[in-house]
């Protein structure tokens, strides 16, 4: 008799403590909190035009990098360009000490000048003497030598020619010009250092009106791009490391060969307009590239998606706001959203409160506004503007 007494004693000190605990006992209010099935925020499934991209990191570089250096040898007497300035081709960067190649410009012609008087003397000694050979006053062997000696001489002129060229190119090589358009880097050597032929480099330019971004494929990536026969024309949009989004655009003109087989990847380029000078060679950048055309397709919030065993699943609120699974294939990430095969635009999709939500049970679904790419938007905080009054509390059982 005492058992049962103190049983019925203890009884109301145990609803008590779980009411405390936030818990009841069973058959006391179901699943959820006080008032009924638990809260889950839910979202309607979007259909939408959307269109597949693969992200890529990349490396910008010059489309020309050249390391200027002297053609000939001699004393740099000036620097020409003010470092880091930008030269367009032809523009003068170095002078060397031409004066010994001017002087050997000069002997070159004193040479020519020489030779075409004996070239000319040998032409008149073959034709006199050919007009003595009807006469034989002439023999052969000497009218054969006198037309050795013109060819020789004739020789020797087109050879003082070419010299003539070689001096004329050395002085023209004294001053060291730009090789293509570009901005300029440091000056590596001073007016009144000796430089050799290649040795050092004098200074570096790289083109600057346009810039490649270099990056690596996977091996799944190129495959998918092949069967869509992508063309090298594909738009490519790029943003730096310091940028929001994708704000450049540019265009794909170039995939390798052949894959690296130590990582399965194939480099590509993309190729952006610099006129602005706004890139700098060696940037790191992040490239995106158009992986499928448009087309219609319906997304839901990539958090809804969850995992069932072995399958993907999301958690519909159906007739009565009893939660029904559903089976999808999940497909690209866009933005956020996951382009899901399974759900029918306008389902109501479980976004919050997937622990809270069972399948089979009821729940107190709180719909979400989206915007314009069906991204949930944040519900109002109780008390914020335009928040739905907070539900008055539970009256007091009736004792």
């Amino acid at each position: 008799m005492m058992k049962k007494n103190l049983a019925f004693t203890l009884t109301p000190v145990l609803l008590a403590l779980l009411a405390a605990c936030g818990q009841k006992p069973d058959g006391a209010g179901g699943h959820g909190g006080p008032g009924g099935p638990p809260p889950v925020s839910v979202a309607p499934a979007t259909q939408r035009e959307v269109q597949e991209f693969d992200e890529f990191t990349a490396r910008l570089e010059a489309p020309d990098t050249v390391d200027v250096r002297a053609r000939v040898a001699g004393t740099v007497e000036a620097v020409r360009f003010k470092e880091g300035q930008v030269v367009k081709k032809g523009d003068p960067l170095f002078t060397i000490d031409a004066r010994a190649f001017k002087a050997e410009v000069a002997r070159a012609e004193a040479q020519i000048a020489a030779l075409k008087t004996q070239a000319d003397l040998a032409r008149t000694d073959l034709a006199r003497s050919e007009k003595l050979v009807a006469v034989n006053a002439v023999s052969q062997q000497e009218i054969d030598q006198l037309r050795s000696t013109l060819r020789s001489a004739e020789a020797n002129l087109k050879g003082a020619e070419a010299a003539l060229v070689q001096a004329r190119l050395n002085v023209e090589y004294a001053n060291v010009t730009a090789p293509v358009s570009g901005r300029t880097s440091r000056a590596n050597v001073t007016p009144g250092n000796l430089v050799g032929v290649g040795d050092p480099v004098m200074t570096t330019l790289v083109s600057s009106d346009k810039v490649y971004a270099y990056f690596d494929a996977s091996e799944a990536t190129f495959l998918k791009y092949m069967r869509a026969a992508k063309p090298a024309s594909t738009v490519v949009q790029m943003g730096l490391s310091n940028e929001q989004g994708f704000p450049h655009t540019g265009k794909l003109d170039f995939v390798d060969n052949r894959l690296n087989p130590a990582t399965a990847s194939i480099r590509a380029r993309a190729v952006f307009d610099n006129k602005g000078g706004q890139f700098t060679p060696g940037l790191y950048a992040r490239v995106k590239l158009g992986g499928s055309a448009t087309y219609s397709g319906v997304v839901v919030p990539d958090r809804a998606i969850t995992t069932d065993q072995t399958k993907k699943i999301v958690l519909i609120v159906g007739p009565n706001n009893i939660v029904q699974p559903r089976p999808v294939n999940p497909g690209a990430l866009i933005d956020g959203m996951r382009v899901v095969d399974g759900v029918k635009a306008g389902e109501l999709v479980i976004v919050d409160g997937l622990l809270r939500a069972f399948p089979g049970a009821p729940v107190t679904p709180q719909v979400l506004k989206v915007d314009d790419k069906g991204m949930p938007l944040p519900a109002p905080q109780p008390g914020a503007p335009g928040a739905a009054p907070a539900p008055a509390p539970a009256s007091a059982a009736s004792k």
